[in-house]
């Protein structure tokens, strides 16, 4: 089975990979897609810990899992990468989140803006155009 953020690999061999090593990711884009993956396994410690400490919602945690456990995640369509790459320090990934929310599909879509401080990826939020 392929992995939940849509990449041709295993999840063990993709986002399992930074699960377990607390978001260490190479590129915005590996993050954001591991944070997708977060997002179908509601895992709240990943989602917590690889949101910028800027804007980290931390009081919503069990608000966040509850809604991710809650729905039934389709699949991940990332649309544009801009930045982002090993040499960056910020970029932007725009993507579309597909899931059913009580039988009727829906979609998030977002432009992310992402930051990287100690050569850690983090999200900070919706990037302002």
């Amino acid at each position: 089975m392929n992995c939940y953020c849509g990449n041709n690999k295993s999840y063990k061999a993709c986002c399992e990979v930074f699960h377990i090593n607390g978001g260490k990711t190479e590129t915005a884009q590996q993050l954001m897609r591991s944070r997708y993956s977060a997002f179908v396994l509601a895992n709240g410690d990943y989602l917590m810990s690889t949101h910028h400490k800027s804007t980290r919602p931390s009081s919503e945690k069990k608000t966040i899992v509850k809604w991710a456990k809650s729905v039934e995640w389709i699949k991940l369509d990332v649309q544009d990468i801009s930045k982002g790459l090993v040499n960056d320090n910020e970029g932007t990934v725009t993507f579309s989140a597909y899931f059913y929310d009580n039988g009727t599909m829906d979609v998030i879509h977002e432009k992310s803006a992402f930051v990287k401080e100690n050569n850690h990826w983090f999200y900070l939020g919706y990037a302002n155009d």
